[in-house]
């Protein structure tokens, strides 16, 4: 369908139509900046996604623990692009990309594109084991945020009318795999919640004595921070009354609990945030990978046989020109291959548009922003470039960063005075139980009474309580 071959490095852009096209597959943090770096260009900008809102998955958690609602963290694409005229978007699932006809594939149909842009990002791994999914779900998406926060505030709900005492124990018992930033602040906020936010709710129930036990398999939790922080990180969670486990390996998880080790620890709430494994659609691209599945680029994040092919964000298997250290899979790395790739595709354009000879490709260069991870009210750590922040300071700063990556003037206002107030009042607001749901037996209040039924189906007699 092309009319011509080429390749970025010179000559006319091979294609069929009035002005090339980029395709962006993926509206994360590098999506997103990929497209807003082409707003000048002279080309259609097409960004596909399968959900049509960007997501704010560092605030995942809170959503998951009642401190924000979805609609806070998450912004409409179609919004984010309103005023960037060149660029449309597709609520669509690319599956593939046949990269021997230039098209990205979903369900039997193709679209053509001039430059690709790859930034769908990665999901929960179970390592293996994704027969544990149902037991113990994930933090990636919305959804996955409600279902967590569904599943925190029934077990509070459960233990409130179970006269079991064991059953009670497993009830407020909160197992979370995973000692990274999710998994700390995770475990974090539940603990806060138990003891802080819904301690005066209930009346039979004393959820101050919740059990939060968080399990990580390395030596420490926050591998990926310096050593003295994450041994503050610890001595914080342990200090709020949060177990940590450190070379604990998880080797069975399923409906009543998880086995680590010779144990096996009873817990209604079993919380995923042990490791990731990049989107299927980077294995239709025939490049080399990484043990996680995402794909190794070159130094300027295009497939090094390919070079109108870029890969960005967590999908991206990329190290930095300057120190040749892999890019963390953190916004700010996110961010900034977005914007990379976004300007020298704009440049590219710019000098084919003009008939000149592109100019050579800057190699990718990350700028590290640092490591902040909140353990929970006025505490947090962080590192900056060689210097370590702890307590309330480190926890202001994470607030005000994460406030400031938010897209959108309201969701800022809205985030920043919902942590004002819960300073304040210790109160989170989003305390809803949505969907369906189900305690796992059928349980009853104290009080309640079994009846009986007539063949009519009337109730006819009590025939002792519950």
């Amino acid at each position: 369908m092309k009319e011509s071959a080429g390749h970025a490095g010179g000559g006319e852009l091979p294609t069929t139509r009035g002005r090339p096209r980029v395709v962006i597959v993926g509206a994360g943090f590098a999506g997103i900046q990929a497209a807003k770096a082409l707003r000048r260009a002279q080309a259609d900008v097409l960004v596909l996604d399968r959900r049509n809102h960007h997501l704010f998955q560092p605030l995942l958690y809170q959503v998951a623990t009642c401190g924000l609602s979805p609609a806070e963290i998450a912004y409409p694409i179609r919004r984010v692009f309103r005023h960037q005229r060149n660029v449309s978007v597709g609520l669509v699932e690319v599956t593939a990309v046949d990269r021997a006809r230039r098209m990205v594939v979903q369900d039997g149909w193709g679209l053509e594109y001039d430059y690709l842009v790859i930034a769908a990002g990665v999901r929960t791994s179970y390592f293996g084991h994704d027969h544990w999914a149902s037991a113990a779900p994930g933090l990636k998406t919305v959804d996955d945020a409600t279902e967590m926060r569904r599943r925190i505030l029934l077990a509070f709900e459960a233990a409130e009318i179970e006269d079991d005492e064991q059953t009670r124990r497993a009830d407020l018992t909160f197992a979370i795999v995973g000692g990274g930033p999710t998994g700390v602040e995770l475990a974090g906020a539940i603990k806060e919640i138990a003891t802080s936010v819904v301690s005066q709710d209930f009346r039979r129930v004393n959820t101050r004595l919740a059990r939060v036990v968080l399990f990580e398999g390395s030596e420490r939790v926050l591998p990926g921070m310096p050593e003295d922080l994450s041994a503050r990180a610890q001595r914080d969670l342990e200090s709020i009354g949060v177990e940590v486990r450190t070379r604990a390996m998880v080797t069975e998880v399923n409906r009543d609990g998880l086995r680590v080790g010779g144990e096996f620890i009873r817990a209604r709430n079993v919380f995923w945030a042990a490791g990731v494994s990049a989107e299927p659609i980077g294995g239709t691209l025939g490049a080399e990978r990484d043990r996680s599945g995402r794909v190794v680029v070159g130094p300027d994040l295009s497939l090094p046989e390919d070079p109108r092919v870029f890969v960005a964000g967590d999908l991206a298997a990329a190290v930095s020109a300057d120190t040749g250290k892999p890019v963390p899979g953190i916004a700010p790395g996110a961010i900034q291959m977005g914007r990379h790739v976004g300007e020298l595709i704009a440049r590219e354009l710019d000098a084919l548009r003009r008939g000149v000879a592109p100019p050579a490709r800057r190699p990718f260069v990350y700028r590290d922003k640092g490591m902040l991870a909140t353990i929970g009210r006025a505490r947090a750590v962080g590192v900056i470039g060689r210097v370590h922040v702890t307590g309330l300071p480190a926890w202001l700063l994470w607030g005000g960063v994460h406030v400031a990556y938010l897209i959108g003037f309201r969701n800022r206002l809205v985030v920043l005075l919902g942590w004002v107030w819960e300073w304040l009042v210790f109160s989170k607001g989003a305390r809803l139980i949505t969907g369906t749901w189900d305690l796992g037996v059928k349980r009853h209040p104290r009080e309640a009474v079994r009846l009986e039924s007539s063949p009519e189906g009337s109730p006819v007699r009590t025939v002792g309580g519950a």
